[in-house]
């Protein structure tokens, strides 16, 4: 037969195991979480200090170490970044650096650099494409030339 003393236990035993393992799926309420960086911290003033033709001493002493020198790619450096509160994340970057040989010749990811940015020359060309510049420029000209 099986004693009311053991029966209790069981229950008392099955709520404990049941109530510890929901509070890890739920959380507890009003606990505060930290948040947690993770990577290399890229800045825009940080990228704009890189210039074509830079060693590779000299982006890391602007950079700092790179979190993935890859082995396969050893003329690629990734600078990625990660802050999180929790499982939500707040802010994400990437950064990717590459090299021929020792001269630095791109980067692409979230920052980049007058140089490197596609639409920055795309502006640059919209804007000296300006038909009442054309125009002012072309009179400008025909005038130094009489």
């Amino acid at each position: 037969m099986i004693r009311p003393r053991h029966i209790l236990r069981a229950l008392l035993l099955t709520a404990s195991l049941a109530a510890l393992s929901a509070c890890g799926f739920v959380g507890f309420p009003g606990v505060y979480k930290i948040d947690v960086e993770q990577g290399n911290l890229v800045t825009q003033e940080m990228i704009e200090q890189l210039q074509p033709g830079m060693s590779r001493r000299q982006v890391r002493f602007i950079m700092g170490s790179p979190l993935v020198e890859d082995t396969f790619q050893p003329d690629r450096w990734d600078y990625p970044y990660v802050i999180r509160n929790g499982a939500d994340i707040i802010r994400e970057a990437q950064v990717r650096i590459f090299f021929e040989g020792d001269s630095l010749v791109n980067i692409t990811g979230d920052y980049l650099p007058d140089w490197a940015n596609p639409n920055a020359a795309g502006d640059e060309a919209e804007e000296s494409q300006d038909p009442a510049d054309a125009g002012n420029n072309a009179e400008q000209a025909s005038a130094e030339n009489s």
